[in-house]
């Protein structure tokens, strides 16, 4: 993103003019955006139209920048968007339609509360006139943060972590949640005042069986079948194809592309880490971890957990202490990473027995040493994924095995 800087330095205006002339959507929350950008990217690209887009997850004006010089003038773009700078980019952009996922607590030392982020949202929306706004209807911070949009499109995609939106934006009273988890039940939400879930336009319904369908309020319904795993990965999948119809692409031929996405900037791809089959998994805050648990929760194969607290993951790494790490008791676990001694802490109070070694490379062995040692049938590298062994990391333990380093 050098020439974004650059190209800002000079011209501060940059950006807005670089957007001038073609379509745009943007994508915000905490999590699920590169996923859903990634998503609505191949979406609008069927039938080889060209996106423009920054693939590589660079969310800050800086990034957008270098991704629209770089693309083809008048292109559609679909921009992933750091949620802090959401309301600078919609000013600047003027987007055809935004998409926003979630809100939740993240990188606790340098990011803002999350109902102050809600309220910039609001203020920012409300000026968006000629948007159309996707957003989630189960989560209540999103809901305060588009309701002053002109247009709104509710998608009921779930909400796995609640416990950062029990607070009402609206009159500082509490959220009561319908069901502990509204992820399986959507159930819905409201507060004393009034402030209530919307009634939504499109909801993610999964059976028992683990099939998937997006539910129109007008009575259309898709099958929603992604190579990627996660009932989180198809929610965002529903919020990318209610997106793709905002620009007009029919949400059929938005799913049958989005098929064809096997993995997304690493995540979920299976490489081997020193002659081991690994597969790897990005969680940077306790909703995505919450997720990412429940995803390996069928497995008994080996996991091995990563943390850092460089200035991208966060330096405050207190955060662990409210990812439910107890779903891992009875596997083999690896704690490591630059914190690994903080992480082994948590899992000796989450009561999960466990190995340190701080060399990210030398855990995954450490893991699979210890998976050869199970007898033949006692244990698989969890929720399908063939692999034998799981890693999961924050953001840079992610992306430093990712990249060999």
């Amino acid at each position: 993103m050098i020439g974004g800087r650059a190209g800002l330095a000079i011209d501060p205006d940059l950006l807005r003019r670089l957007a001038a002339g073609r379509k745009s959507v943007l994508v915000s929350g905490t999590n699920g955006k590169t996923t859903t950008t990634r998503l609505l990217a191949v979406a609008l690209s069927d039938g080889g139209r060209t996106v423009v887009t920054n693939a590589t997850g660079s969310n800050m004006p800086p990034g957008h920048v270098a991704a629209l010089a770089g693309g083809l003038p008048g292109a559609p773009a679909v921009l992933e968007v750091d949620e802090g700078y959401l309301p600078a980019v919609v000013e600047a952009v003027q987007p055809a339609a935004v998409v926003l996922l979630n809100l939740s607590r993240d990188q606790l030392d340098r990011t803002n509360e999350v109902r102050m982020q809600a309220g910039r949202w609001r203020a920012a929306l409300a000026k968006a006139t000629s948007t159309t706004v996707v957003a989630n209807a189960d989560d209540p911070l999103v809901v305060w943060g588009a309701g002053s949009a002109s247009r709104v499109r509710w998608v009921a995609a779930g909400l796995g972590w609640s416990l950062d939106a029990v607070g009402c934006p609206s009159c500082e009273g509490r959220i009561t949640f319908a069901t502990s988890d509204v992820t399986r039940a959507g159930g819905g939400w409201r507060c004393e005042c009034g402030f209530a879930r919307p009634e939504p336009d499109v909801s993610v319904v999964v059976d028992p069986a683990g099939g998937c369908q997006a539910v129109w309020a007008d009575g259309r319904s898709s099958t929603v079948a992604l190579a990627i795993p996660g009932r989180f990965n198809r929610a965002n999948a529903v919020m990318a194809a209610a997106g793709a119809e905002a620009l007009g692409v029919p949400a059929e031929r938005a799913f049958a592309a989005m098929a064809t996405v096997s993995e997304v900037g690493g995540r979920f791809t299976v490489l081997p880490i020193g002659g081991v089959s690994t597969r790897l998994m990005l969680a940077k805050n306790p909703a995505g971890w919450h997720e990412l648990l429940e995803l390996l929760s069928p497995g008994t194969g080996p996991v091995v957990v990563g943390i850092n607290a460089r200035v991208a993951d966060g330096r405050d790494p207190s955060w662990l202490w409210d990812v439910p790490f107890e779903q891992l008791r009875g596997r083999t676990v690896v704690a490591t990473g630059e914190r690994c001694l903080d992480l082994a802490v948590r899992l000796r109070y989450a009561e999960v027995p466990h190995q340190t070694v701080r060399d990210q490379r030398a855990a995954v062995g450490l893991a699979a040493r210890a998976r050869a040692a199970v007898p033949a049938g006692g244990g698989d590298g969890g929720a399908g994924s063939g692999a034998a062994v799981e890693f999961v990391g924050n953001y840079t333990a992610f992306f430093d095995l990712l990249e060999g380093r």
